[in-house]
């Protein structure tokens, strides 16, 4: 070992949290309404303009947003939903959720995303939704996914990664009409510890989120407090809703967050391009993720695929050797085809997905990180590969 080990461990992803936050959650709590309230309505409006949609309904979590998502879009008991192996559970989970079966279909091992060719494979007559997953905040091509399905069939975009990401056109994911589903938790690019919502254009659908999200109820808690004729409107239950509500406290952190992206996506920017200067010329066949220094990408994760001829143990051999070195590397994802829950749903022969995961590694990349700790990963990278 020819370099120094740092006394911290350093985390694969942090929230950059400063005084502004800490202002707007105490501003918050000194008021005494906590729960979802004006504070969720001016976020709601500040996302939906950022991210050029109509309308934006935050939720408990993106977990939350997808599971609502696809009830709104009709799913139910039987039906098959697509989406890549290649992501968090959450994505196919929702389809369980609501009786369905999650049918897995093969990425591009550029993008790591799902292509028009791999999820038309996968299409059967019982599909009737695809979760198309922007992995590691690289917007997939969702227009051309569009022309290349029925019109039967419902995209649901699961942009857990891809706050501030672009679609090819240039405009902000959130922006196409589909529901695009995000995700603050904290190792996201915006992070309020908790949460997550859906950008859509439909006003109709967005009411029904919105009383979704509410056990059912046709107005919030805030508006039953303060409406005049509440006692009669909070009688009014037609549909069996969920417990998935936003709260004021998150809001408040997740607007001063929403200001300061543009500050954030600098800061991924500056470690993307040290990450690829420094490790590019390792190997031939070290791989990045496809524009993963370019503006449309969010750069949520950074992931490199080890050379061709390394199997997962070589790449487990890595990461444990990384944690040593107290660098938080990890793995995105362990692929869900493999694994026994999804075994009552057929198993999959997903080659694509089965070589990348099996190569693929995580380095820590947040806004809160400094281009020290970039440059300390990368010389120990190096100095283990090398």
């Amino acid at each position: 070992m020819r370099t120094k080990i740092r006394d911290s461990y350093l985390p694969f992803g942090r929230p950059n949290f400063g005084a502004a936050e800490v202002a707007a959650a105490a501003r918050v709590l000194r008021s005494g309404w906590i729960g979802m309230g004006v504070e969720t309505l001016a976020f709601e409006r500040e996302l939906a303009e950022w991210v050029q949609a109509r309308h934006v309904v935050a939720v408990s979590s993106c977990t939350s947003a997808l599971h609502l998502a696809l009830l709104v879009s009709g799913i139910k008991p039987g039906d098959e939903v697509i989406c890549p192996s290649l992501t968090w559970c959450s994505s196919a989970n929702a389809a369980l959720y609501l009786g369905a079966r999650p049918v897995f279909c093969d990425i591009d091992a550029g993008t790591l995303g799902l292509t028009p060719q791999t999820m038309r494979a996968k299409l059967t007559l019982k599909t009737r939704a695809v979760v198309v997953v922007h992995f590691g905040g690289l917007a997939a091509d969702v227009a051309a996914l569009r022309r290349a399905l029925p019109q039967r069939v419902a995209i649901i975009e699961d942009a857990a990664h891809a706050l501030s990401a672009a679609y090819p056109n240039g405009r902000p994911v959130g922006s196409s009409g589909n529901l695009v589903c995000f995700s603050f938790y904290p190792n996201k690019n915006l992070a309020t510890a908790e949460g997550g919502a859906i950008a859509l254009a439909d006003a109709a659908i967005a009411d029904r989120l919105r009383s979704l999200r509410q056990h059912g109820l046709p107005i919030d808690a805030w508006k039953r407090f303060t409406h005049p004729k509440s006692l009669l409107l909070s009688a009014r239950l037609t549909e069996l809703g969920y417990k998935m509500t936003f709260t004021d406290l998150q809001a408040s952190i997740a607007r001063v967050q929403l200001g300061r992206q543009p500050e954030f996506a600098s800061r991924r920017l500056a470690i993307a391009r040290l990450y690829f200067r420094r490790l590019s010329g390792l190997h031939p066949s070290l791989k990045f993720q496809d524009e993963v220094c370019a503006a449309r990408h969010a750069r949520h994760l950074f992931t490199i695929q080890l050379p061709a001829g390394c199997g997962r143990l070589a790449r487990d051999k890595l990461l444990l050797a990384l944690r040593k070195r107290k660098i938080g590397a990890t793995i995105h994802y362990a692929p869900l085809h493999r694994m026994p829950l999804y075994g009552a749903h057929g198993r999959s022969v997903l080659p694509v997905t089965e070589n990348v995961c099996d190569r693929i590694i995580t380095l820590p990349i947040s806004s809160s990180m400094s281009p020290a700790d970039a440059g300390y990963v990368a010389e120990h990278v190096i100095d283990l590969l090398g």
